[in-house]
């Protein structure tokens, strides 16, 4: 297994890490091109500029459950194919346009383009590794979020200055379309159909994967599953930890930007302080999750970190910029941390039939979290002229949604059973 498993991880996790940096890329720009001239063009007031970011999460909330049905019985690898490139082209037509009711209608046709590439990555990624490896593998599919937003943060910034919003569009939106075609040239479904295995290398991770599969009772299908206790719970848990992620990357540049003597470009190298320190969070997180076999422990204390963090935040106002900076940096990587261990509780917990139908439904929940947070919160700042409203808003979304993931995770095996037959393990 040794063998298998080096193979594995360095011909797949290289491209899923691109392929959902290049979805990220194309979701997250959109924030540093309001701040970097878009808004002021298209003469976009800040509660329509809210609107515009936050409609992408609303079109992808639509076709979660759909995507992973279909990744999941026919082909995630053809589905993420087209979805590339639709994607590419729409990122990059936001560049062209003059028109924002043209705008409105590109927002909400990429989210609902991307909607189904999470779970179809996730279907992917249990098809591929086991219970002792999944926390480590989604990580490196999710750190392609933060990470993207790392090096985009500095080339947007860059880009923004030399050539402004409408290049940033393009030049970030074409890669997706280009990177499709070797995304299908180099990846399969499944191990039976990876030529780069050998025949006792597929015949083992498959039986490693059967027997995880047999560890577990039968669901007939999606709607037993979802009316799992667990299910439930973690789709509101995920929609309020959604609220603070997305209206912290939302509106992070903006917070920046309006800081005295503050250019476009030095906005650009401080919104990428956070996501490095979130990348080296998820990284570790992962790693102990995997290794001591704990989701829970992993998950909420980082949640409640992020929470005390907003809310130092809001008690500090604007007295002090850099401390107040130094505790959203904090928040930001804790919010990003548990993402690794939380995607692998599902696919522990329900059989392969409904796994990514369940996990599509959490992320779809995550969706209109990811509404409300790019939302309100830049509804919040505009109302009020400040940030207070809005770090008490995400700091209270996050302390929820810490305490639901106790909840949700807590339940025994014994009882877990009861409802919908559907055994949990201790997490």
């Amino acid at each position: 297994m040794n063998t298998l498993s080096k193979k594995r991880w360095i011909r797949l996790i290289p491209i899923v890490f691109i392929t959902y940096s290049l979805a990220y890329l194309d979701r997250a720009n959109y924030s540093f091109g309001a701040a970097g001239g878009l808004a002021e063009d298209l003469n976009i007031t800040a509660a329509t500029s809210s609107l515009l970011g936050a409609l992408f999460f609303l079109g992808y909330f639509f076709f979660q459950i759909p995507g992973a049905h279909y990744a999941e019985n026919k082909s995630a690898k053809k589905l993420v194919f087209w979805s590339l490139i639709l994607w590419g082209f729409l990122a990059t037509a936001t560049g062209l346009i003059s028109n924002v009711k043209i705008l409105f209608v590109i927002r909400f046709c990429l989210g609902i383009v991307e909607s189904a590439v999470m779970p179809a990555m996730l279907v992917f990624l249990s098809h591929w590794f086991t219970k002792a490896e999944r926390s480590r593998a989604n990580t490196f599919l999710i750190l392609g979020n933060p990470a993207t937003v790392l090096w985009m943060s500095i080339v947007s910034g860059y880009i923004l200055e030399s050539l402004g919003w409408r290049w940033m569009f393009i030049l970030e939106g074409l890669p997706a379309v280009i990177w499709a075609f070797l995304w299908w040239k180099l990846v399969n479904d499944n191990p039976k159909e990876a030529k780069w295995l050998d025949n006792q290398e597929k015949a083992d991770l498959n039986t490693a994967l059967l027997a995880e599969q047999n560890g577990l009772t039968p669901v007939k299908n999606y709607r037993e599953a979802f009316k799992s206790k667990t299910v439930i719970l973690l789709s509101i848990q995920y929609a309020l930890w959604s609220i603070g992620v997305y209206g912290f990357v939302m509106w992070l540049p903006s917070i920046i930007n309006s800081a005295p003597n503050t250019s476009i470009v030095a906005t650009g190298w401080l919104a990428s302080i956070p996501y490095l320190l979130a990348c080296a969070l998820m990284l570790t997180v992962s790693y102990f999750s995997d290794k001591l076999q704990n989701r829970k422990l992993f998950v909420y204390p980082f949640l409640l970190i992020g929470a005390l963090c907003f809310y130092g935040s809001y008690l500090i106002g604007t007295s002090n910029f850099w401390l107040s900076f130094i505790l959203l940096t904090i928040a930001g990587g804790a919010m990003y941390a548990p993402y690794g261990p939380f995607f692998a509780i599902i696919p522990e917990i329900l059989p392969r039939n409904v796994a990514g139908g369940a996990m599509a439904l959490i992320n779809s929940m995550g969706a209109l979290g990811s509404f409300a947070g790019a939302y309100i919160v830049g509804y919040l700042n505009e109302v009020t002229g400040g940030y207070g409203a809005s770090y008490n808003f995400m700091a209270i979304s996050l302390l929820a949604s810490a305490i639901l993931t106790i909840i949700a995770t807590k339940q025994k095996k014994e009882k877990a059973s009861q409802e919908a037959n559907i055994p949990l393990q201790e997490l």
